[in-house]
């Protein structure tokens, strides 16, 4: 995408976020932005900061410096420093794990229907007297969730134990629970982690579905096939400094690049 970002298209916008532990300068002075509708990938060899990056823009981790602001549609920017994980989620910025964090005993629909929790109104009293807010509150959370898991594709495992599920689809399930707190920004942590070639291309499919739908997309990914044909943009770390920024062809290019994660071999991890 060409020509100068302005804040109205942007929906994430960091500006020289540091974070350090003990002596090691795990992410220094990172920018970084998202715009509405579009897929950003996050590369760089491992030790990079990128998980880091994520557990900062999450609230898992407070900054050092900088400022984390998100940015709702027509509306203002909001500075998620401080903020606990729940209340960014509140807010709409959802996220996936690079190791998969599902409910393993409960149902592929429950698990989406845990994720819808932030939406709900109810609160304690109602879940305890069962009003008709609360049952036709209860009815949407379930029709919703019906719904994100199909759009996934796993449509025909609702009722069995996350535990029971392939691996694939277990990904693609965290996928749909994080899209149940209706977020406008969706950060992934290496989904394609572990997926065969067939699966991988599902997952590409399930990307440009969801951004098609109006979510942006922040993807940390070691596939750079994903990551080449995916991304409208595509940003490197390497050892937490920002080396560089660009539309795919740009970075594949890239002497910096290559040097520090690339290598001559597009595939390799």
């Amino acid at each position: 995408m060409a020509g100068e970002e302005s804040m109205a298209e942007k929906v994430l916008d960091i500006r020289s976020m540091t974070m350090t532990f003990g002596g090691l300068k795990a992410l220094q002075e990172v920018d970084l932005s998202v715009r509405q509708g579009e897929i950003v990938g996050l590369i760089g060899p491992n030790g990079a900061g990128k998980t880091t990056f994520f557990n900062c823009l999450t609230g898992v981790y407070p900054p050092d410096s900088g400022d984390i602001l998100l940015i709702p549609p027509d509306k203002k920017a909001i500075r998620l420093n401080g903020l606990k994980p729940n209340k960014i989620t509140e807010k709409g910025m959802a996220r996936t794990f690079q190791n998969i964090r599902l409910f393993q005993n409960m149902t592929a629909l429950e698990n989406i229907m845990v994720g819808r929790h932030c939406r709900t109104r109810a609160g304690v009293l109602g879940a305890i007297l069962k009003g008709p807010h609360t049952r036709s509150e209860e009815k949407e959370i379930v029709s919703i969730s019906y719904t994100l898991l199909h759009n996934v594709g796993l449509g025909q495992f609702v009722n069995e134990q996350a535990k029971n599920l392939p691996y694939g689809a277990q990904r693609r399930l965290e996928i749909a629970r994080a899209l149940a707190t209706d977020p406008f920004l969706l950060l992934l942590d290496e989904p394609a982690a572990g997926m065969n070639p067939q699966e991988t291309e599902r997952l590409m499919d399930l990307i440009q579905t969801i951004r098609k739908s109006g979510v942006s997309i922040l993807i940390i990914e070691h596939d750079m096939r994903l990551i080449m044909r995916i991304s409208d943009r595509i940003v490197v770390l390497d050892h937490g400094v920002k080396i560089a920024e660009g539309i795919p062809e740009e970075i594949r290019k890239n002497e910096m690049v290559i040097n520090a994660y690339l290598g001559t071999d597009e595939g390799a991890a």
